[in-house]
């Protein structure tokens, strides 16, 4: 288990209680590092990293096997951490993380789900399928939110739904999505394609589309048909 956020080592010791054979716990704030290493102490399956999760070499730290990353994200750099670890971390097989309401609805959003929907959730369900576990209150913090958190585990994909060669494909996204409320036909102009009705229309897709309305395959497909 690879622990983001491991604080006073709450978590931390519960896992190693579980007899979880590896268990690194990695924190940022240097204040909490010596109380947490302190706690570790009665864990051999613990290993502390003092490091910043939004900067970590994640093949170097983790090497290779199957690991399951967990642990109660910040809420300013949650998804950065995620979609990061989606990428860079093929050996995280599952994650199972708590984050800011909002941002767990992101991560698990549908075209159905239109408010919620932009390029995280397309990008997390290239790499992972995602529930949303549980809500959590504020009252159960201390001290107390103002923000409600929920659960989320992602589980990997053996491999990504879609065969669009992946940089293509979040050129799509983040183009089509930097202007939500445009259209698919604006999106493919801005990206230089010179005739994007007739390129939206063999890749199935309504010109008149915006972002918000397509799926991962659609994007997909888009891609696909995306000039070199």
């Amino acid at each position: 288990m690879v622990e983001i956020g491991a604080g006073l080592g709450a978590l931390t010791t519960a896992l190693a209680e579980r007899g979880i054979d590896r268990v690194l716990a990695i924190e940022f704030d240097r204040a909490l590092v010596p109380a947490l290493r302190a706690v570790a102490d009665a864990y051999p399956a613990v290993e502390v990293l003092a490091a910043d999760a939004t900067k970590v070499d994640w093949p170097r730290t983790l090497g290779d096997g199957g690991w399951i990353a967990c642990g109660n994200l910040p809420y300013n750099v949650g998804t950065a951490i995620v979609l990061s670890m989606l990428a860079r971390a093929p050996m995280v097989r599952r994650l199972v993380v708590m984050v800011q309401r909002e941002v767990a609805a992101r991560l698990v959003a549908t075209p159905a789900t239109r408010e919620d929907y932009g390029p995280t959730s397309v990008r997390v369900a290239y790499f992972a399928e995602a529930t949303i576990l549980r809500a959590v209150p504020p009252s159960v913090f201390w001290p107390r939110p103002s923000v409600g958190s929920a659960i989320v585990r992602m589980e990997r994909r053996a491999r990504p739904p879609v065969r669009a060669d992946e940089g293509r494909l979040w050129r799509v996204v983040d183009e089509a999505f930097a202007q939500r409320r445009k259209t698919m036909r604006g999106a493919l102009r801005r990206l230089g394609v010179d005739e994007p009705d007739a390129m939206l229309a063999g890749a199935d897709v309504n010109p008149s589309a915006r972002p918000e309305e397509l799926d991962l395959a659609a994007f997909g497909r888009i891609a696909e048909a995306l000039p070199a």
